[in-house]
């Protein structure tokens, strides 16, 4: 039989004027059997295959070129979405450069308190590198020798907090900022090697604390959290919790790796300090397995929720199609294997 034949039969016989998927299929599948004159059970696997494959194209048409459209909107809107963003950004910029203007350079105390509200208003993350170098060149000429290191490690603290706190708490991003931060510290640091530990020790106790205030506020923010939002932490629940039972590993792992793509002298340095903040990190993994249990008893309390709903989702169409496709697919594998046993078995007689 001549496929190429049959696929274009049923094209031409299809007819959009039924309503129904199953009355379009039926009739135009029924009419190409009748005119052609062969038999749906007689064809192979690629027939069936290219046969199903043009009805799905006829019936989808219409939605792949609307979903076609919808995606190139979408892409419009977040090229809008993005611009947008950085126009509000400069907006805040613009804003509190004038704010400063208006304070007398000598109000040290005024200025402090409008670059902390700065600090927590602009998005950090795409300007953090710049951020944490100035916030660190700053410290080292503003400051006296004694109150340097105490400046940069607050500092940096709240430059952890604010950044980290902005989005997900999630493994991939926190790796980033505090790589970042990191980085940005030790290439001050190389710029200046007498005050090189003065830099990284205070950075790292900074990243630290800023690390540990951001799971404080997350376990807060979740004891809290409505009914309405639990998909937060149903939805990402397993990667959540790995993430707090690995935050001492994954923190000293930043400082590993920044210290192996350092120079020697900066990689001795971040080696010892790393040797040091071993000790010091029980803190951060007593606050991470508070955080992860007060999730995992809000999740408990969810999931009793969600048992009746459960129930009655198991019941749905929705339901019954994946439970039709198990079955599908179960008798797919029993004929493949049936076939593959009824070879063997012709090829032992054979012998």
């Amino acid at each position: 039989m001549d496929l190429e034949k049959i696929l274009s039969k049923l094209k031409k016989l299809y007819d959009n004027n039924y309503h129904s998927i199953n009355k379009r299929v039926s009739y135009a599948l029924d009419e190409t059997q009748n005119i052609l004159n062969f038999d749906l059970d007689k064809l192979n696997l690629h027939e069936i295959k290219s046969l199903a494959n043009t009805i799905l194209d006829i019936e989808s048409k219409k939605i792949h070129d609307e979903l076609e459209d919808l995606i190139a909107k979408k892409e419009a809107i977040e090229s809008k979405v993005l611009k947008k963003r950085q126009e509000l950004q400069q907006i805040k910029y613009d804003v509190f450069s004038t704010l400063e203007s208006k304070i007398n350079t000598e109000d040290t105390q005024t200025l402090s308190k409008l670059h902390q509200v700065k600090l927590q208003s602009i998005d950090l993350f795409d300007i953090l590198s710049e951020t944490v170098e100035s916030a660190i060149i700053t410290s080292l000429e503003r400051s006296k020798d004694s109150e340097a290191s105490e400046n940069i490690q607050e500092v940096i603290r709240e430059i952890t907090y604010q950044a980290i706190k902005e989005g997900s708490l999630n493994t991939i991003r926190t790796r980033k900022i505090l790589a970042t931060i990191l980085n940005s510290a030790i290439n001050v640091a190389e710029a200046s090697p007498n005050n090189a530990v003065n830099i990284l020790s205070p950075t790292l106790k900074g990243m630290r604390s800023g690390l540990m205030h951001s799971i404080e506020r997350f376990k807060r923010r979740v004891a809290y959290m409505p009914l309405e939002a639990k998909h937060i932490l149903i939805e990402d629940y397993d990667n959540i919790m790995e993430d707090l039972n690995q935050t001492d590993t994954l923190f000293m792992q930043v400082i590993q790796t920044q210290a192996n793509e350092s120079s020697s002298d900066i990689r001795r340095i971040l080696v010892e300090l790393n040797q040091k903040m071993h000790l010091d990190l029980e803190e951060l993994v007593v606050i991470s397995k508070e955080t992860a249990s007060v999730i995992r008893d809000r999740v408990s309390n969810f999931t009793k929720t969600a048992v009746e709903k459960a129930d009655n989702a198991l019941k749905s169409d929705k339901a019954k199609e994946a439970k039709q496709m198990g079955v599908q697919a179960w008798g797919i594998a029993k004929e493949a294997l049936g076939s593959a046993l009824k070879s063997a078995k012709n090829a032992i007689d054979k012998k």
